[in-house]
């Protein structure tokens, strides 16, 4: 959540409009990259086709080179941005029960709804499923909620912290991940790829 109407004084209106462009542009490029397509994506977990894992792998090192960058000129304040609590355990779970519905049902969330606009049956049944999953944790949150809430780490983990090194080396180790990831990825493709 980029902090606009505190940086540049704009309203949460005009805020809301630059997010819902942003979606829309970033819908785009994903269906142009393939990933309204579930067989596509599922693909990654065969080890026939890991462009899902390089584009990811991708969008990371660009969002994160632009948040130091941006963070070392002066432009953002990485402490105005809010960071998804914590919590150990139900991280894991929820984890494991996307990585599982990615696997069965070819899609994440944001290619769901990609799917869904170019009319795309199966990920009208995925959204479905996820929305009647939403629907069945609210219902079940009163029983489940003390597990919900444990293992609690902090409301601002990050990597810098938790590793006790800077911004800067964290950074190039992430970058030095990818392109390892990248490396295995291009032999895992070789080795298991589709032939033609």
């Amino acid at each position: 959540m980029l902090p606009l109407n505190v940086e540049l004084g704009l309203s949460s209106g005009t805020e809301a409009v630059i997010a819902v462009l942003i979606g829309l542009a970033f819908g785009f490029f994903l269906e142009q990259g393939g990933f309204g397509n579930s067989r596509k994506l599922a693909l990654v977990f065969y080890l026939r086709d890991m462009t899902v894992v390089k584009v990811m792998f991708t969008a990371i090192l660009t969002a994160m080179t632009g948040m130091i960058l941006f963070s070392q000129l002066g432009w953002l304040d990485l402490q105005q941005l809010w960071i998804v609590p914590t919590y150990l355990w139900p991280g894991i779970v929820g984890a494991t029960i996307m990585g599982a519905g990615f696997a069965i049902g070819g899609y994440c969330p944001g290619t769901a709804v990609v799917g869904m606009a170019t009319r795309k049956t199966d990920a009208y049944w995925n959204v479905g499923g996820a929305l009647l999953g939403m629907a069945l944790f609210t219902i079940a949150y009163p029983a489940v909620e003390k597990f919900y809430l444990s293992g609690h780490l902090g409301d601002r983990v990050t990597l810098p912290e938790t590793l006790g090194l800077s911004l800067g080396t964290v950074g190039f180790l992430v970058v030095l991940m990818a392109l390892a990831m990248f490396a295995g990825s291009e032999w895992v493709e070789k080795r298991f790829g589709e032939k033609g």
